[in-house]
């Protein structure tokens, strides 16, 4: 436990100084549209289990690459008629060999878990909306510690992840697109957004280590800025730093920042954020929905 603890803290110092050290560079994978569920099924089984069971399953994917530490955009819902979507960015760590387990086998973590559960929460909000959301895992997430102190990682991601909003756009144009990060994939989904099409309407931070601006004012494309920071999420150890090429600048949790705030009652830790129970699940999922309502909200954190 107390080395977990310093392992935490060191993580938290070198996000706050934007640390940059030499990674891997690989090429970041454009997913298609629903024409690429068969595809990306067909290239499941030939990767054998457990991603054969994946497609055996139904499951349905706009990107899968079992290369190197993998990838994979895993859609639920039907994304060919949602007039609402919802975007998933995970952060730190994040692999193919864990998108259904989670880090360490915890199954909160896991990208499509969470996925699950945002897509189960808006169908109980609004059973006859027509909702798609994505796990997305287009991009190769810092491995850990060290090399999630730069912003490399986040910036190859966004440029992947602005790509495929764009499709999104143009196969969907009259549809809204939230965008939703945690930890490290908050930077990653911010990022994103500076260029984004006009569809996409709001952008959420989950235990959020940076924005890439310094107050959600300077987000361009005036999308709203939603942020929950919980208590007990260590990342509030991170400091709220931003120099020449140093620091993602303000958390999107601090106050200071300006995001709306989102309730985190329920929330524990840093991966409960779209925990069953959480207040911060049925926020998110509100502002999916387009009914949020920013003084509510703020008032039930």
């Amino acid at each position: 436990m107390r080395r977990r603890g310093a392992s935490r803290l060191a993580l938290a110092a070198l996000l706050g100084v934007n640390l940059v050290l030499p990674t891997r560079p690989e090429p970041v994978a454009a997913a298609g549209f629903v024409e690429a569920y068969p595809v990306m099924a067909a290239a499941m089984r030939a990767a054998g289990p457990p991603y054969a069971d994946w497609a055996a399953d139904g499951r349905r994917f706009l990107l899968f690459d079992a290369r190197g530490d993998g990838r994979a955009v895993e859609v639920l819902g039907d994304l060919a008629t949602a007039d609402r979507i919802a975007v998933l960015v995970p952060g730190v760590g994040s692999t193919l060999a864990d998108f259904d387990r989670g880090l360490g086998g915890v199954a909160r973590r896991a990208p499509a878990v969470q996925a699950g559960r945002l897509y189960r929460e808006l169908r109980a909000s609004e059973p006859l909306a027509r909702v798609a959301v994505l796990a997305w895992l287009g991009y190769d997430p810092p491995d850990g510690v060290l090399t999630a102190a730069g912003g490399r990682s986040a910036r190859r991601g966004a440029a992947g992840l602005a790509g495929l909003l764009r499709e999104l756009a143009a196969r969907r144009p009259a549809a809204t697109i939230t965008l939703v990060g945690h930890s490290y994939g908050a930077l990653v989904v911010a990022l994103a957004a500076a260029d984004a099409p006009a569809q996409v309407t709001d952008v959420v931070s989950l235990g959020g280590v940076g924005a890439g601006v310094q107050r959600a004012d300077d987000l361009p494309g005036g999308r709203r800025l939603w942020a929950a920071e919980a208590s007990t999420d260590w990342i509030r150890r991170v400091p709220s730093v931003r120099l020449p090429g140093i620091g993602f600048g303000r958390r999107p949790g601090d106050p200071s920042f300006g995001a709306q705030p989102l309730p985190v009652g329920g929330v524990s830790g840093h991966d409960g954020y779209l925990a069953p129970g959480s207040a911060t699940l049925v926020a998110v999922a509100a502002v999916v929905l387009d009914s949020a309502d920013a003084d509510r909200l703020g008032d039930a954190r």
